[in-house]
């Protein structure tokens, strides 16, 4: 209503002046044509409740004047008052306007030119209408004025006019403002990864867009360092397990597509901890490199080279032809077996080990780079297993077996707390007397959930996973308690128990056999260490100063299985060894068997050269027994003697009416 009453009366207005000013002058008509429009627009601004209410009542104002002037009701001498007045007024406040504006454009662009970020805006053409300087030079321009009004394609490719298009899109459609990044080449010719970020912006009502530009140099960098932390070791360079599990599951890919072949060899360094013990783990650290360089200096175009951890490294051949895997691995093998002869430079020492290295081939031995990496790994423990040193391929069956392993070894943790071990005694007798003077003791394991375990499977476990010295800690306070208990039956029985090399090479080990010899009051002398040749050859320094002060406390020593190994003579000479254990592959074929006969004759001649006590091993017939009491054997082991039995048992053993003959029955107690 309101509007069609102003309506009205502006037409009503409007027809009076046409009717009144026929044959006026146009200054006339001008002056009610603008009186009209500015009571027209003042009344619309006066009408909204907002801050330009004010300016509305004044247009109004104006308007009343404007149409006053035009009906002759404003005095002359007032209207060019007014004129010239008007004229000041409005030149002053333009210019004022003018001196605001260049100001405020002034703080605008010192404000966009501080930024440390690009900053630019462009219209829907492309047409760069703003910038700072970083942005001119982020994009390589000389300065902000060479970039006004050049197209932003220009200067970012990579955006282009689909690009522009896209980002208005996306500001019409209220999207995720996109984030872009692209590379330019900077003045000094060097690219620049830059990142782009853009969003709508509003001016004179036209949509524009908004760009930072930023520099992401040093992000990048710090991503490249980050991504190289992540998938390559920090001490050789090398992939490590992470960056080698992509690589190779890549590398399998590519073989399936091409029907090709991969070879995985894991490698791991023999006794690496003696290194690092020895020297210090600055000198592990400069073999693990030089480690490194060899396998570089031995890898083909392809290959991947990683540490996987430790000191195992893993090389993969790829691309092979499938009938050449098998060859192609066990050459590399051979290879880095060789050079590992020449030694490695740790000034100012030459140190030379030796590598057990296990190989999984593409695709008989897995399909995927988990498997074909467990499956070597698995290969390479069972040649850790036999001696070290060697190369050897993946077999089914060594996965059998080290799953086995893995379910023995949980349930094996628990067992000293469950009261799962138990300990039987094998008598010792005097091969002439038939008298019992010694007796070894064995360890045996009934699981709750497994059953019963033999040795020959839980205690190579037990060896790889580090049990062994827990295990044998407590077969040595089991030991001496019971020796202890039989103080009165057995006053001179000497009690052997079997140690191995991760015991005797433990820090701890010498004082736990004080401790438990004080605790149970024993001498000495009536404890037997028995070691094989593996423990003589884990570290010649340190298993000689660890006997040397086991001979020192008044234990016994004696090397068991002697004549199996490669260098049983050298150990003779270079330990102080009580008693040697004839093995019983030799006591076995004695009998039929010239050479094994001749054989045992020279161990028996040669240990009593050396003063040392003899005990054969393995003594299951009568005729064994005979033929070694006459060749001089001091002691006898074995079927024929007795099975290991209990410790209730074995005071009967010592006690039975043929104990004086060595062709006596088995007593009734056996295990």
């Amino acid at each position: 209503m309101r509007v069609a009453g102003l309506s009205f009366v502006l037409f009503g207005c409007a027809a009076y002046a046409a009717w009144t000013t026929l044959e006026r002058s146009v200054e006339t008509i001008t002056a009610f044509a603008y009186g009209l429009t500015f009571l027209w627009v003042g009344w619309r601004l006066a009408g909204k409740r907002n801050q330009y209410r004010l300016l509305g009542l004044i247009l109004v104002a104006r308007g009343v004047f404007n149409l006053a002037n035009g009906m002759d009701l404003v005095p002359t001498a007032f209207e060019v008052w007014f004129i010239w007045s008007f004229v000041i007024k409005a030149s002053s406040m333009l210019c004022l306007i003018h001196a605001v504006q260049e100001k405020i454009q002034k703080r605008y662009t010192r404000a966009i030119d501080s930024l440390s970020k690009g900053f630019l805006v462009y219209d829907r053409n492309g047409r760069i209408r703003s910038a700072n300087e970083s942005c001119a030079r982020l994009l390589g321009a000389p300065g902000v004025k060479q970039l006004l009004g050049t197209r932003i394609v220009d200067w970012l490719p990579s955006v282009g006019r689909r690009g522009v298009a896209a980002h208005f899109q996306r500001f019409a459609d209220a999207a995720r403002y996109p984030h872009v990044e692209t590379v330019v080449v900077d003045v000094g010719g060097r690219a620049l990864p830059l990142e782009l970020i853009a969003s709508p912006h509003y001016e004179r009502g036209q949509l524009h867009c908004m760009m930072l530009v930023m520099d992401i140099t040093e992000r990048k960098n710090n991503d490249d360092l980050l991504q190289r932390a992540a998938n390559f070791d920090s001490v050789t360079g090398l992939l490590n397990r992470h960056g080698l599990s992509g690589r190779l599951a890549a590398a399998l890919a590519q073989a399936r597509a091409e029907g090709s072949g991969c070879a995985v060899l894991f490698v791991d360094i023999d006794k690496f901890k003696r290194v690092n013990d020895s020297f210090g783990h600055g000198a592990g650290d400069q073999l693990l490199i030089q480690m490194a360089q060899l396998l570089r200096g031995m890898a083909r175009d392809g290959d991947l080279l990683a540490r996987f951890g430790g000191d195992e490294f893993i090389v993969v051949l790829q691309d092979l032809p499938l009938a050449d895997v098998a060859a192609a691995a066990t050459a590399r093998g051979q290879q880095i077996l060789r050079a590992l002869n020449n030694g490695f430079q740790l000034s100012p020492q030459l140190i030379t080990v030796s590598a057990s290295i296990g190989v999984a081939c593409y695709p008989g031995d897995g399909g995927d780079a988990d498997a074909l990496t467990r499956n070597a790994d698995i290969a390479m423990h069972d040649v850790k297993k036999s001696g070290r040193g060697e190369l050897r391929f993946f077999d089914p069956a060594m996965s059998a077996y080290a799953r086995d392993a893995l379910v023995i070894d949980g349930a094996l943790r628990g067992a000293i707390q469950a009261g799962e071990l138990s300990l039987v005694y094998q008598p010792i007798v005097d091969a002439a007397s038939g008298g019992m003077d010694k007796a070894e003791a064995l360890l045996r394991w009934h699981s709750a959930s497994l059953g019963a375990i033999g040795p020959d499977r839980f205690i190579p476990v037990a060896e790889d996973s580090g049990l062994i010295i827990e295990l044998g800690a407590w077969v040595l306070d089991e030991a001496c308690r019971q020796l202890a208990g039989w103080r009165d039956s057995l006053p001179q029985l000497v009690v052997s128990i079997n140690v191995s090399a991760r015991q005797l090479l433990d820090p701890a080990f010498i004082g736990l056999v004080e401790r438990a010899l004080s605790a149970n009051g024993l001498a000495p002398g009536r404890l037997e260490l028995e070691l094989t040749e593996r423990v003589l050859i884990s570290d010649g320094a340190q298993v000689r100063d660890a006997l040397g002060r086991l001979r020192a406390l008044g234990v016994s020593l004696s090397l068991d299985d002697f004549g199996t190994g490669y260098s049983s003579l050298s150990y003779l000479t270079q330990f102080q060894i009580n008693t040697l254990k004839i093995d019983r592959a030799f006591v076995t074929d004695m009998v039929d068997s010239p050479r094994s006969n001749a054989l045992v004759a020279t161990i028996i001649a040669m240990g009593k050269s050396l003063g040392l006590q003899l005990v054969a091993e393995g003594v299951e017939t009568a005729g064994q027994a005979r033929a070694l009491e006459a060749m001089g054997c001091h002691y006898l082991q074995g079927y024929h003697i007795s099975r290991p039995v209990g410790a209730a048992a074995l005071p009967l053993f010592a006690r039975r009416d043929g104990a004086a003959t060595v062709t006596a029955a088995a007593p009734a107690v056996l295990l």
